[in-house]
């Protein structure tokens, strides 16, 4: 008799935290497809879904990351930088792009940079490499996965040569991203005068005000006057192939030389107050024009356009608006002929997946690449439901074939092209920290025009009547998968 009152009362007492927790889900007024998903978890899993919504659904919109001082004197450093290069030209039919960008989080338009693209990651590994070695002040470096290999190896060893020469040398990585590497590939950073910090780490208590929150920006300020940033990580699958006859994985990421550097380096001060609780402001990381021009002058490397106008946008979760997706947005929207994207992983949200079909049936050659396999299964499940309903729109969808695609970038109308971090998912749009550069600049964006051609030829198109027929069971998996994307 008591073991059937107690479990009447344990019953009870969980049945009220559930419902508890619904109504809290549905006071929180989230986009109803998200909140119909957590619904179902925490109603179809019991004690399972109530866990995954402990650790990864609450939502934490009102948490402060940044403090306010540090972000104000971040914020006058990098308009300082902007002002000193004098207010630039902006082309009219982006200026209403701009605007959104300089009205959300003060990223402001550089003019006068040079930037070079990589699909290479041998090419990009080589060059940060010799701009690492060239570094006479300071190296900022922030990675989503910095990997113990041949190539994370070499990049702690110059790294740490740099360090024992004075050269000032900062890296944050992200927790989870690095969650299999082992303390010690860090810790030999240190000894080596690297100053290191993880970025949210994830630990007990406070494990669930964390884990859902990931740094999964890519990059590197030299000197406050080279910067790197895309979709790169330092692990070997981005630079050299993997077994069984597979290629290395197919990314990009952008060199910037110039005044938009002020940018990059606004975001890595900002991460690093958050990892290391340090506020860095001082005038020695954001290099005067004339000493930015000095040594862009002397620089020969090769590069798609030398008088590029360059915007620096990041996103972060607790933000009051997601910058990067309302700029995808807003690019979408003002096309006139052609906008191309490509992204390793597709699960759009609503207003995203509206504008895509939104600029097809208005006339725009809508074109999105996506690996013909993502490196996890179920993603590429998740990613293919969504694939009909731009299809049936009129957007052209390429199956990149010669390896797993990682790529995530966007260019329109031979004007505007952008590169980062941010992948076309409720995770990158939503509950990460991203970066993306937004370049306005004919020869830039035609570099990048010719780059998503070319890889066009290792991609099947797909056509919809032939999608339309695959197997039920196919369909019935993926559409399953589809009602999860939303925590994925």
């Amino acid at each position: 008799m008591f073991d059937v009152v107690l479990y009447s009362v344990l019953g009870a007492f969980y049945l009220f935290i559930v419902l508890s927790q619904m109504v809290v889900v549905i006071l929180e007024n989230r986009q109803p497809v998200k909140t119909v998903a957590w619904l179902m978890v925490l109603f179809f899993l019991p004690i399972v879904g109530l866990a995954i919504y402990f650790f990864f659904g609450r939502n934490r919109k009102r948490e402060h990351f940044v403090s306010r001082a540090c972000a104000s004197q971040l914020a006058r450093r990098s308009a300082v930088r902007f002002y000193q290069g004098g207010i630039p030209e902006v082309p009219q039919e982006h200026k209403q792009l701009i605007r959104l960008f300089r009205r959300q989080s003060g990223a402001f338009p550089y003019a006068d940079n040079k930037v070079r693209f990589f699909a290479d990651g041998l090419d990009m590994l080589d060059c940060l490499l010799r701009d690492i070695a060239a570094a006479r002040h300071h190296i900022h470096v922030e990675f989503y996965i910095i990997e113990d290999d041949r190539v994370g190896r070499r990049v702690r060893e110059a790294l740490a040569a740099k360090a024992r020469e004075g050269v000032s040398v900062r890296l944050v990585y992200d927790d989870v991203g690095c969650w299999n590497v082992k303390g010690r590939f860090f810790k030999e950073m240190e000894r080596d005068g690297v100053q290191v910090a993880p970025f949210l780490p994830v630990r007990f208590p406070k494990f669930t005000s964390k884990v859902d929150f990931r740094n999964h920006r890519k990059i590197v300020v030299i000197d406050g006057i080279i910067g790197y940033v895309g979709g790169m990580n330092l692990a070997e699958r981005y630079v050299y192939p993997a077994g069984g006859g597979r290629s290395a994985w197919r990314d990009t990421h952008v060199r910037i030389m110039g005044n938009a550097v002020g940018g990059l380096q606004r975001a890595f001060l900002s991460d690093w107050f958050v990892a290391a609780g340090q506020t860095i402001t001082a005038q020695v990381y954001y290099p005067r024009e004339e000493e930015c021009r000095r040594i862009m002058d002397g620089d020969r490397e090769p590069y798609a356009s030398r008088n590029a106008l360059v915007q620096v946008v990041t996103s972060i979760p607790t933000a009051p608006w997601p910058d990067i997706m309302q700029g995808m947005i807003l690019a979408l929207m003002r096309a006139r002929h052609y906008c191309y994207l490509q992204s390793p992983y597709f699960m759009p949200t609503e207003r995203m997946l509206f504008a895509l079909q939104t600029a097809a049936l208005a006339g725009v050659d809508v074109r999105l690449m996506l690996p013909e396999r993502a490196d996890k299964r179920f993603l590429t499940w998740a990613s293919r439901s969504f694939l009909h309903d731009v299809m049936r729109a009129g957007v052209r969808v390429y199956l990149y074939e010669g390896g797993f695609l990682h790529s995530k970038t966007l260019v329109c109308d031979d004007s505007l092209m952008s590169c980062g971090s941010t992948n076309i998912d409720f995770r990158s749009f939503e509950r990460n920290f991203e970066v993306n550069v937004f370049v306005y600049d004919r020869e830039a964006a035609l570099c990048m025009k010719k780059r998503f051609q070319e890889d066009q030829g290792h991609c099947r198109l797909l056509n919809i009547e032939t999608w339309e027929k695959r197997p039920f069971w196919c369909r019935v998996g993926e559409s399953s998968i589809r009602l999860l994307s939303p925590l994925l």
